[in-house]
């Protein structure tokens, strides 16, 4: 039964003139030592298929049935025999499961849970999710800047981050972006306390890790548990040291429930329940030996009147184990008392109404983006050697270009040579764009701080866009610049900055293109993005050869960015160009045998128009396909799963 102490509340969202959410109670009612998380009646099914290859169905699996218990502040363990889903149960109560074939309640204190229950609570994933390239100060800087209001100085921001390294023990590694796993781990940690959560989950936080680590990680959770915060984790066999810790042990197995209650009082249960636990054996993997069936490390105690036949029985699996312990649970005076706690809580909940009806953030779109590009700069600019080799790679590229067209005549012999040039700028720009533009989707740790509600999407995508494409146009404009001089192309300001402006162009256009497909599967990406460029690319191959392309295949231009690039380069060249100026002479023309003498008359034979609009007509064409790959990238991640 639950203390005169445990009062029972419901966290309220209040408005302010900030904007700004505060925790404010009702009624004169107060949040005493943490939260308490209760679970009613939870089920999940999912379809799977059923039957042959001819006859296949799909039909319901009950994954979770009827799962019910309590998280009081303290240490609060969830254990699954292996080759289970260990997961399943702890992403329900973290609000970050798909809630299709997902069935019962979860409350906070007796109450509804809130829509931004993820933003409010701190969550640890398995694996750690850190920018290697930060430091521990700098990773929870970032952490409290989006986490903490705005109205908060930053001066108490930085004692409470100086007090969490100190709590933590990460003062000697607080500057340093090398960590162990064990440091990660805490740092992972460390960033989830920065918003001071009443809740904490945490995925597996001991594996991977040494046994001394896991110890230490586990004392570490256990002190700031004892300051309040309800603690809820997997683990996964976990030692003796570890295990006398737990304050509380939820058992799962086949989705069915065998234990949940103090963890202290486990092995005293199931030694009333007929399985003592021999001495020395650690009480967590005494346990899973018997979910599993593993009788050879274990005593079977029953009282005189069980026979030997049942025994044998036993032993040979022909009584189910799992269905004897549940329904020995459900008989026990441990869930009696746990199901009139959860009685009483359900009482309040019809009392209550439901909190938090909007989702909303800490800060503001403004405050996040400018924090998400501090970090994307400070990521780019961690690595300095790997900068200076791109930007000579760059230079060798444009010097190799050069090389190849290496200060064309100004006459009609290399009119041609000129427009092949271009061509090559072309191919390379887009092929910059292809490596520059990365897939956003597949960032392990943006998918987390989204879903735990750090910033908005359009924060991320703005910032991704304003601190890695920008930044990394500068290379194929270095590139340009190189081979631009070395090739002699024309030397006026106005056709250089156009020139620029195309090549970017090309560049954006083809790294929206990859952001655009790379928002989805994998393999997806290379099948279209493979076909794709090789059919533009073969167009501006046959473009080379200077005929017209068959009707058949003319359609393809207007979907080809490669294509708009080396159009607008051809007209900001060529226009006004005179490549035979001693026609304008009483002297012999050295160019008599060639039809083309002028810039105007090579383009009208490349059926390219004369006018302004011909030139500028591409950049739309490239703007706007720039912002149709982009739009869909965007909405791909407005989209995104927010569930596992």
């Amino acid at each position: 039964m639950s203390s005169s102490n445990d009062q029972v509340v419901i966290p309220m969202l209040q408005r302010h003139t900030n904007d700004l959410p505060e925790m404010i109670a009702r009624d004169q009612e107060t949040i005493t030592q943490g939260a308490v998380l209760s679970f009613h009646n939870i089920c999940y099914r999912v379809q799977v298929k059923s039957g042959s290859l001819l006859q296949r169905r799909m039909v319901e699996k009950e994954i979770l049935s009827n799962i019910s218990g309590i998280m009081k502040p303290g240490l609060n363990a969830i254990m699954v025999p292996k080759g289970q889903n260990k997961s399943l149960l702890l992403n329900i109560l973290t609000a970050r499961k798909d809630l299709s074939g997902l069935s019962g309640d979860v409350l906070i204190n007796g109450g509804p849970r809130p829509a931004n229950f993820k933003y409010y609570s701190g969550f640890v994933v398995q694996n750690n999710v850190l920018i290697n390239t930060l430091t521990v100060r700098e990773n929870l800087q970032f952490s409290a800047a989006l986490r903490l209001p705005t109205t908060m100085t930053n001066l108490k921001k930085n004692e409470r981050i100086n007090k969490i390294i100190e709590d933590l023990d990460l003062s000697e590694v607080a500057d340093s972006k090398i960590l162990s796993r064990g440091e990660k781990k805490r740092t992972s940690i460390a960033m989830e306390l920065i918003a001071d959560p009443p809740i904490l989950f945490l995925d597996r936080p001991t594996t991977g890790l040494h046994i001394s680590t896991a110890n230490t990680v586990l004392l570490l959770l256990k002190r700031i548990s004892d300051q309040g915060p309800t603690i809820i984790f997997t683990i996964n066999h976990p030692r003796y040291s570890i295990f006398k810790l737990f304050d509380s042990l939820t058992l799962l197995a086949s989705g069915k429930l065998l234990y949940q209650g103090p963890a202290q009082k486990a092995l005293e249960y199931f030694a009333s329940a007929g399985y003592p636990c021999e001495l020395y054996n650690s009480p967590a993997v005494f346990f899973l030996e018997i979910i599993n069936g593993e009788f050879s490390a274990m005593v079977l105690n029953r009282e005189e009147d069980l026979k030997v036949s049942e025994t044998e029985e036993l032993s040979k699996g022909k009584i189910p184990v799992i269905e004897t312990l549940v329904e020995f649970y459900l008989n026990s005076s441990i869930y009696r008392e746990t199901k009139a706690e959860l009685d009483q809580l359900s009482g309040v909940q019809k009392k209550r109404s439901s909190a938090f009806k909007e989702t909303t953030y800490i800060t503001s779109f403004y405050h996040q983006l400018r924090w998400i590009v501090w970090r994307f700069f400070k990521n780019l600019l961690s690595d300095p050697e790997e900068n200076i080799f791109q930007i000579t790679v760059a230079v060798i590229l444009g010097v190799v270009i050069g090389a190849f067209f290496l200060a064309l005549k100004h006459d009609c012999t290399d009119i041609y040579h000129r427009a092949r040039a271009l061509c090559t700028l072309t191919i390379f720009q887009s092929l910059a764009g292809l490596l520059g533009g990365k897939s956003v989707e597949l960032e392990k740790l943006f998918r987390q701080e989204l879903i735990s509600g750090w910033y908005e999407v359009s924060s991320y995508f703005f910032g991704k866009l304003v601190s890695e494409l920008l930044p990394r146009s500068l290379l194929p404009i270095i590139c340009t610049c190189v081979a631009y001089f070395l090739i002699g192309l024309k030397l006026e300001a106005e056709a250089f900055s156009i020139r620029m402006l195309t090549v970017l162009m090309v560049y954006y256009s083809t790294a929206s293109l990859v952001l655009a497909i790379g928002s989805y599967q994998r393999l997806f990406i290379a099948a279209v993005l493979s076909t794709y460029y090789l059919l533009m690319l073969g167009l501006l191959g046959i473009l080379l050869t200077f005929t017209p392309l068959p009707p058949w295949l003319s359609w393809l231009e207007y979907f080809s960015n490669p294509h708009y690039g080396y159009l607008a380069l051809q007209h900001s060249e060529f226009l006004g160009r005179n490549y035979c100026p001693e026609l304008n002479t009483t002297e012999i023309s050295s160019c008599s045998n060639y039809v083309i003498c002028t810039g105007e008359e090579f383009l009208t034979n490349q059926g390219i128009d004369l006018s302004p609009w011909s030139l500028w007509k591409n950049h739309v064409a490239l703007a706007f396909m720039m912002i149709i790959f982009l739009t869909i990238a965007y909405l791909k991640l407005l989209f995104l799963k927010r569930s596992n």
